[in-house]
C-alpha cells in the first residue's frame, strides 16, 4: 500500500503518510558510508543557508551587521554561485540521469568508473588552475582599478593561454564526457555514480573560478565583448550542468525549451521581422553574460537562494511534525460529508498543503493518492477524480500566503513589497477554490452522490483540540502583514513549527532537526534547479531584447483592441509555461510578456498577476499539463482526457484574470466597500460560471438557452461594475425564467450509496 493510502481505524479513513516526500524513479537511495555523506551534504546544505538567513534576519532586527559564518562574507554573486554549485552538487549525487527499474542490480563492467577516473583527472586539473588564479589574485601583484584587483585576460596574454588551454577546456571535456558516460552507464540505486561524483567536481570548479573573477574588476566586464574568456567557459560548464540536472529533476519541457532560445542567440541575426538582430552574438560575449546577474544570478536566483529555499525549510519543519497529515484529516472532518465529500476534501487538503508545497504536481501526488480512490469510491469516474484533484492542486500555487515561488519571484521582479502581494491574492484565490467547489459540488448533483458517513470520518473534535498545529502558520501570517521581512517571518514561523512538535508525538530533537534540514535540503534541489535553467532564458532575453519586441507586438494589436492585446499575452504565457512548473514558467513569461502589458498602461501587480495566473493553469492546460498527467497516473483515466476535464474544471481561472484589468478591485484596489462589492459579485458571477458550464442552476437541469445565458450573466458579475451587476442579475434573472418556462425540474439519480 502507499505510505499516503489511507489507514483504516474499523471504517474511519484516517490520513498517514502524506507528508512523506515521494520517490522519483531516478532518485538513488544510497546506503552506508555514501548515503550518510549524501545526508550530512543535504543537511549542511540547508543549515548553511539558515545560517546566512538568520544572519540577515538579526542584521534586519538589530541593524548591526551579523556574519554567517566565521571570516565568510556575505557578497551577493558569490552566495548566489555557491547556492547553484551546492545545488548542483547535490542534485548529481542523488539523482540519476535515468530512471532506475526494480530489482535492478549493479552492472558488472568496470568501464564506467574507469573513464570517470580519466575524466576526473582534466577536471581536477581545471580546478588546480582555479585555485593557482585565486593565489594570483591575493597576491597582491596585480595592479588595481577603482579599489579591484584587475585581471588582464585578453588574447595573446599569458593569462588568456591558461583560462583556455589549463582551465577552460579541460573543464569542458570533464563536463561533457562525464554527462555522456553518465548516460551510457547506468549504476544500482544503492550507490553513487562515479560520472556523476565528476560532475559535482565540476561544478565545485565552476563555482571556485567565478567566485574568484568576480571578486575582480573583470565584473564590469560581464555582458561585454571584453568579458574573461574564462568566465564564458565556465558559465558553458555551469550552463550545460544546469541543464542536465534540469532534466533530471524536471523532465524534458524546460530543457527544450532553454535549447530553443539558446539556439535564437546565435541564429537571430538570420531571422526576419521582430526576431532579428543585427549583428550575431559571439559565444563568449553570450556565456559571459548569460552567468551574471541579468541571466542566471538574476531575479530567479535571488529568490531562491532567501525566500524559496526559507519557506522550503519552514516545509520541512511542518513535515516533520506531521501537520500535512493534520491537514487532510481536518479537511475530511469538515468537508467529507457533503455531498461528493471526498472532492471537496480534496479542495480543502489541496488548498491547504499548497502553503507548503510549491508546485502543482507534488500537490496531487501528495494528497491526490488519498482523494482520488476516495473520489471513485463515492461515484466519480476516473477522469473527473483526476481532473478535480488537478484543479484542485493548481490552485496551491495562488493560495496566500505562500502562493508557491512564484510569488517571490514577483516580489523581486516588480519590486512590490510581497505583503502586498499576497493581500491582493486573496480575493482571486477564493474566487479560484469557489469556482471548483461550486463545479464538483454541481457534478456531485447531477450524478446524486452521497457524502462520506459519520463513522468513516476523524472526528472534528477530537482534530479541534490539535488546532494548535496551525501556529506556525498563523505566526507566519502575522509577522507578514504587521510588517516583518519574509525572512524574519519565515524564521519565526519555521522555529515556531519546531516548537508546536513537542505538543505532538512527533517532537523534534536534534536528530528530527537534522532530519528536517535534510529533507528540505533533498526538496529544495529541483525548484533550485528550475530557477537557474529559467535564468538562462531570461538571460537570453535581457541580451537579445526580443521582451521588448513582442512588447511592440502588444502595442499594436491594444490599437486594434485591448481585449485582443490581452488574450494574446494569455496564449504566450500559456505556451511558455506548458510543460514547465509555475516558478520557471511565471519567471519566463514576467520577462516576455509583463513588459508590454505594462506598457499599455496597466498597472505593475495588475499586469503580473495577469501573467502569473496563466502561467500557473498552464499546468491543466492541454496539450501538455503537468498536473493533470500526474493525477490521470493516479486515476488510471486518459492523460488527456484528464486535462480537458481539468481544463473544464479550473475554467474559472481562465476568465477572472481578464477581469483584473477590468476591475482593481479583484486585486484590493480600491476603497473597502468597492472591494466588498467586487468580491462578493465575483462568487456570485463564479456560481453562475459554474451553473453554466455544469447545466444545473438551483436544483435542476438547465438547458442550453439557459446556460449560455448563466455564462453571459457570469461575466458580467465577475466584471464587478454596478452597470454590469445589473445587467448580470437581469440576465440571470432571464435563465431561471427560461428554465421554468421549459419545465426543468430535479432529475438528479437516487442517492448512491
Amino acid at each position: 500500500m502507499d505510505a499516503r493510502d489511507t489507514h483504516a481505524v474499523g471504517q474511519t479513513v484516517i490520513a498517514e503518510g502524506v507528508d512523506e516526500e515521494p520517490v522519483e524513479s531516478n532518485r538513488r537511495m544510497p546506503v552506508g558510508a555514501a548515503g550518510l555523506t549524501v545526508a550530512a551534504l543535504a543537511a549542511f546544505y540547508a543549515i548553511f543557508h539558515m545560517a546566512a538567513l538568520f544572519g540577515l534576519s538579526l542584521s534586519d532586527m538589530t541593524g548591526i551587521e551579523v556574519g554567517f559564518l566565521p571570516n565568510l562574507p556575505v557578497e551577493t554573486w558569490n552566495f548566489r554561485v555557491v547556492h547553484i554549485a551546492g545545488a548542483l552538487i547535490l542534485g548529481f549525487l542523488i539523482y540519476s540521469a535515468g530512471s532506475f527499474r526494480e530489482g535492478e542490480g549493479a552492472p558488472g563492467s568496470r568501464l564506467p568508473l574507469i573513464l570517470s577516473a580519466v575524466l576526473a583527472l582534466p577536471a581536477l586539473y581545471a580546478g588546480a588552475t582555479a585555485l593557482g588564479f585565486v593565489a594570483t589574485i591575493g597576491s597582491g601583484t596585480l595592479p588595481q582599478m577603482g579599489g579591484l584587483t584587475t585581471w588582464a585576460a585578453f588574447p595573446g596574454t599569458e593569462i588568456y593561454a591558461k583560462e583556455v588551454y589549463h582551465f577552460g577546456i579541460p573543464l569542458l571535456v570533464a563536463t561533457g564526457g562525464a554527462i555522456l558516460v553518465g548516460w551510457a552507464f547506468p549504476v544500482a540505486r544503492d550507490r553513487l555514480s562515479p560520472p556523476d561524483i565528476v560532475l559535482g567536481l565540476c561544478a565545485a570548479v565552476v563555482a571556485l573560478y567565478l567566485i574568484a573573477i568576480y571578486g575582480t574588476a573583470a565584473r564590469n566586464a560581464v555582458g561585454t565583448p571584453f568579458v574573461p574568456v574564462g568566465v564564458a567557459f565556465a558559465a558553458t560548464a555551469g550552463s550545460a550542468l544546469i541543464l542536465e540536472l534540469t532534466r533530471r529533476v524536471a523532465g524534458l519541457a524546460l530543457v527544450v525549451i532553454t535549447g530553443v532560445f539558446l539556439a535564437y542567440v546565435f541564429t537571430a541575426h538570420l531571422l526576419p521581422g521582430i526576431l532579428a538582430v543585427q549583428k550575431p552574438y559571439t559565444w563568449q560575449r553570450f556565456f559571459g553574460h548569460v552567468y551574471s546577474d541579468a541571466g542566471i544570478l538574476g531575479p530567479t536566483t535571488a529568490v531562491s537562494s532567501t525566500y524559496i529555499i526559507l519557506f522550503i525549510i519552514f516545509a520541512a519543519f511542518l513535515q516533520a511534525s506531521k501537520v500535512g497529515d493534520y491537514f487532510v484529516n481536518f479537511a475530511f472532518a469538515a468537508a467529507g460529508r457533503a455531498r461528493g465529500g471526498p472532492a471537496k476534501v480534496a479542495i480543502f487538503a489541496s488548498g491547504l498543503m499548497g502553503m507548503i508545497n510549491g508546485t502543482s504536481a507534488g500537490n496531487v501526488v501528495a494528497t491526490g493518492s488519498l482523494t482520488i480512490p476516495l473520489m471513485k469510491k463515492v461515484g466519480y469516474d476516473r477522469r473527473t477524480s483526476g481532473a478535480i484533484e488537478a484543479a484542485a492542486s493548481t490552485g496551491g500555487q495562488i493560495m496566500p500566503p505562500i502562493m508557491g515561488a512564484g510569488a517571490f519571484i514577483m516580489a523581486e521582479i516588480t519590486g512590490i513589497p510581497y505583503q502586498e502581494i499576497a493581500l491582493a491574492a486573496i480575493i482571486p484565490a477564493i474566487l479560484y477554490f469557489a469556482s471548483i467547489y461550486f463545479m464538483v459540488d454541481f457534478e456531485a448533483a447531477k450524478r446524486g452522490m452521497r457524502g462520506m458517513r459519520e463513522d468513516e470520518l476523524p472526528k472534528l473534535n477530537r482534530l479541534i483540540r490539535q488546532v494548535y498545529l496551525f501556529i506556525p502558520i498563523i505566526i507566519l501570517i502575522y509577522a507578514l502583514f504587521v510588517g516583518y521581512s519574509v525572512i524574519r517571518a519565515g524564521t519565526f514561523a519555521t522555529a515556531a513549527a519546531a516548537v508546536v512538535s513537542w505538543l505532538t508525538p512527533h517532537r523534534m530533537g536534534p536528530r528530527a532537526i537534522l532530519k528536517a534540514f535534510e529533507l528540505a535540503g533533498i526538496m529544495s534541489i529541483q525548484i533550485i534547479a528550475v530557477c537557474a535553467c529559467a535564468g538562462i532564458i531570461v538571460g537570453v532575453i535581457s541580451l537579445t531584447g526580443v521582451g521588448a519586441r513582442f512588447s511592440s507586438v502588444l502595442l499594436d494589436l491594444a490599437a486594434a483592441s485591448q481585449l485582443l492585446a490581452l488574450f494574446f499575452a494569455m496564449c504566450i504565457a500559456i505556451l511558455l509555461g506548458m510543460g514547465m512548473p509555475t516558478t520557471a514558467a511565471y519567471a519566463v513569461a514576467a520577462s516576455v510578456v509583463a513588459p508590454g502589458l505594462v506598457q499599455l498602461g496597466i498597472p505593475m501587480l495588475t499586469a503580473h498577476f495577469f501573467v502569473f495566473y496563466f502561467a500557473v493553469v498552464s499546468a491543466i492546460t492541454p496539450p501538455v499539463a503537468l498536473a493533470s498527467y500526474a493525477a490521470a497516473g493516479i486515476s488510471g483515466a486518459n492523460p488527456m482526457a484528464t486535462s480537458v476535464a481539468s481544463f473544464k474544471i479550473g475554467i474559472a481561472a481562465f476568465v477572472v484574470p481578464f477581469m483584473f484589468f477590468y476591475n482593481g478591485a479583484l486585486l484590493m484596489d480600491g476603497s473597502w466597500p468597492e472591494i466588498l462589492r467586487a468580491g462578493v459579485t465575483a462568487v456570485a458571477g463564479v456560481f453562475l460560471l459554474s451553473s453554466g458550464v455544469q447545466g444545473w442552476f438551483l436544483g435542476a437541469r438547465a438547458g442550453w438557452p439557459g446556460r449560455l445565458a448563466l455564462i453571459v450573466a457570469a461575466l458580467f458579475m465577475i466584471e464587478g461594475g454596478l452597470v454590469s451587476d445589473l445587467i448580470g442579475i437581469a440576465t440571470a434573472a432571464l435563465a431561471f425564467a427560461l428554465q421554468k418556462m421549459t419545465g426543468a425540474r430535479d432529475e438528479a439519480p437516487a442517492t448512491k450509496a
